[in-house]
Parts: structure tokens; C-alpha cells; sequence
């Protein structure tokens, strides 16, 4: 540590006072990480259900295609749009006519970006001064927090309910809101708990949305894994409140490393004008989208009809054997999901959701997540992918069943 004077004042240098309140995470790795590398440092193969990166999950990609999308020699060019390529925000509207025959969407109200972090980002700064609020569903994604953090909004949970099926809990959205409330953020289908809004869900969150002059954020990465393969609606094209549509080439076409995803903007006309014109400034400031992928992109959402029929025969699968194990057993079970690329397994409250998947990576060499890492409101819960290679599903559900039955 040094001390400066500096007239009568002495100022301390710790390290920890050049660096923002934003950032003050803890970094230290927690119990269940620090479980996970013991194991693994001991040589002990572990089997690990927790996979979310297609490309190990091992799904057969057409690499020629892939590869050869990104040698276009107009890449050699620098043409900076702060929206994005036209070419490529053409592509992720035919998607949407062609996936989810929505004809209405307008390329110009598209803005590319190199995740849906990225678009998140974007979204919080649009809409949020530091300290105002955004409301997040709960359970749901931990990376809300993160990228709350860094730009200073906070977040308020609202609460989605189980009985016989997930439900938004609507009534706490009017508890919750209050006049620091910026954005409502609805996932579509949710992760993990892998259910989507419902009609009249999206009728009850509009007019909330109205009520308030709240725009909603809907993230919608899994919405093409519907598992009874019937398709859900999207809110790209919604038109009863101010919306902005977040997805991406990371799920649609399995593809997490090509770095590609949008923001789309629907509503009123002149609410979409004045939310563009703003997204385009922001975007302009980073420029973070690259030549080749943009113009790779109607290649690459093309192979969303190589990737998702296999992707989606695997959760099928999967599920099935997690179905097929837990009937022999009174213990344990599974909630029901609808889409998606998870399942939530209610197991026995012998100990909490953390200390259980410790002990299932000490003793059984198995990964799995706790239900607390998704924020559930108690313990009972472990979150495994479905998206797992079969065999190591196979084994992994039949020790993790094992050892919870002992």
C-alpha cells in the first residue's frame, strides 16, 4: 500500500480504489467451482451435464459450407453501418418470414450485434439512467446480474410460479413497478425452466406494458426447440407495446463462435423511430460487428435447417431417458418443460441445492447445476442440459439417481 500527500489531505493506494464500484464482483472461485477443478485435477473423468456449447456437444456440423460462407472477397472491404450490413439484416428477416412466417418485419428496424449480451447492452443504455430498474423473471438466467452491473441498472425480480406447468406471476409485475421501472424483460422460452409466454400471457404483459409506457425486452434464443414441435409465436413483430426482440446464430443454427445476433424493434412507428435512431448512435460507437461474418449470414442462418432437426432429436432423446429413469424411481422428478435446451429435476431437500451438486462431483464424478444458481425461490432443485451426448446423459441421470435414492 502507498500514501500521497496531497495539501492536507492523505490519500491511500490499496489497488482497490482505481477500479469501479461496477466491478466490485466477488472472484474468488465459489465452493462448487472449486469442487469441479479439485476433481478434475485429480485425473478423475467427469461426466458433465451442464453442456450449452453445441459444437462439443458432438453434433455433426457441414463444415465445407460453413467455412466456405466466411471467403466472400468482398470481406477485404471496410463498409462501417452502425446497424449492420443490409445484406445480413435482410437475411435475419427472411428467417423470420421463412421460420416463422412473419412477413411484416422491416430491415431497417433490425440492429446486428455480436451477442445478445451485446444487445443487452444496447438495451439498458437506451432505456436506463444508473440506478433505475429493469424487471427480470425469476428463475431465469444469471447473467442478468453481470450485465446489470455494468450499466449501473438494477435489477427487481418477478416471479415465475410452478403448478402443473410454469406461469408469469402478473399480479407481482404491479407490486413491483414504480416510477424508476424502465424495461420489462420476458425470455421466450425461459432458461432453464424451458417455458414460453402464453397468449394470455403476452395479452397481460402488453397491457402492463401500456399501463406503464414500459417497453419489453424479450429474448427469444430458444424459441425454435418447442419440444411437442409446435411452433410459438415471436414477439418480433409485436405491435401493442414497444418491444425489442433479442436473438441469434448462437441457438438458431447451434453456431456460439460466429459471433453473430440482433436487437429486433417493434411497436408504435413513431416509438420505433425514435428508439432506432438511438440504437443506431450507440451501435455506431462500437462497431463491433466484422465484415465476413455479416456477409456469411445467409449462409450460416441456412444451416439452422442442418442443425436443429439433430439438435432437436437429441433433447427429445434425452428427455425420454430422463423420463425413463426417474419412472423407476419414487424420489426424484422432472417439471415439466416446453422448450429449450434444459430440464429442471425436483430432487429430496437433504441439504442445499450447492452442497448436493458438490457432493454429486465428489462422489460421483457428475456436473450438474444447482436450482440457486437460476435463483429458485428454495432448494430442491438441479438444472441438467439436454443437449448432453447421449451416453454420458445415460450414465451421468443413472449416478446422480443413484446416489439421490441412497
Amino acid at each position: 500500500m502507498e500514501t500521497r500527500r496531497r495539501g492536507a489531505r492523505s490519500i491511500r493506494y490499496d489497488g482497490q480504489f482505481m477500479f469501479s464500484h461496477r466491478t466490485d464482483w466477488k472472484l474468488t472461485p465459489n465452493r462448487f467451482t472449486e469442487a469441479q477443478r479439485d476433481v478434475e485435477a485429480a485425473g478423475v473423468e467427469v461426466l458433465d451435464l451442464t453442456v450449452s456449447n453445441p459444437v462439443r456437444a458432438e453434433i455433426p456440423y457441414d463444415a465445407e459450407a460453413i467455412l466456405g460462407a466466411l471467403a466472400s472477397p468482398e470481406a477485404l472491404d471496410y463498409d462501417p453501418q452502425p446497424k449492420g450490413l443490409r445484406s445480413a439484416r435482410e437475411a435475419v428477416a427472411h428467417y423470420y418470414r421463412e421460420q416463422h412466417e412473419e412477413f411484416g418485419l422491416d430491415p431497417e428496424a433490425i440492429v446486428l450485434t455480436t451477442s445478445t449480451s451485446e444487445g443487452y447492452s444496447y438495451v439498458f443504455r437506451l432505456l436506463s439512467n444508473p440506478e433505475d430498474e429493469i424487471l427480470v423473471p425469476k428463475p431465469s438466467y444469471p447473467l442478468f446480474e453481470f450485465l446489470a452491473d455494468l450499466e449501473d441498472v438494477k435489477l427487481v425480480p418477478y416471479p415465475l410460479i410452478y403448478d402443473h406447468g410454469w406461469q408469469i406471476d402478473v399480479p407481482s409485475l404491479y407490486k413491483a413497478v414504480n416510477h424508476r421501472t424502465r424495461g420489462l424483460v420476458v425470455v421466450h422460452p425461459n432458461n432453464p425452466t424451458g417455458s414460453y409466454v402464453e397468449d394470455k400471457e403476452r395479452e397481460e404483459l402488453n397491457a402492463f406494458c401500456r399501463e406503464y409506457d414500459l417497453p419489453l425486452i424479450v429474448d427469444e434464443v430458444f424459441l425454435d426447440y418447442a419440444h411437442d414441435g409446435v411452433a410459438r409465436p415471436t414477439f418480433a413483430v409485436n405491435q401493442d407495446a414497444l418491444t425489442f426482440t433479442l436473438s441469434g446464430l448462437s441457438k438458431i443454427s447451434g453456431l456460439p463462435q460466429m459471433k453473430l445476433a440482433w436487437i429486433v424493434t417493434s411497436g408504435a412507428k413513431e416509438k420505433i423511430s425514435a428508439a432506432m435512431g438511438r440504437l443506431e448512435v450507440i451501435a455506431d460507437t462500437y462497431l463491433s460487428m466484422n465484415a465476413p461474418i455479416q456477409l456469411a449470414a445467409p449462409a450460416l442462418l441456412e444451416q439452422r435447417k442442418n442443425i436443429q432437426p439433430l439438435l432437436i432429436d437429441r433433447l427429445r432423446a434425452n428427455r425420454e431417458e430422463l423420463d425413463r429413469q426417474l419412472g423407476k424411481q419414487n424420489v426424484c422428478s422432472r417439471l415439466e418443460v416446453q422448450g429449450g435446451w434444459y430440464a429442471v429435476v425436483r430432487v429430496p431437500v437433504k441439504q442445499p441445492d450447492e452442497d448436493q451438486a458438490i457432493e454429486l462431483i465428489r462422489k460421483m464424478s457428475v456436473l450438474v447445476h444447482p436450482g440457486h444458481f437460476y435463483d429458485f425461490p428454495s432448494d430442491g432443485y438441479l438444472v441438467v442440459s439436454l443437449i448432453t451426448p447421449p451416453g454420458m446423459f445415460r450414465e451421468g441421470i443413472a449416478r446422480v439417481l443413484r446416489a439421490l435414492n441412497e
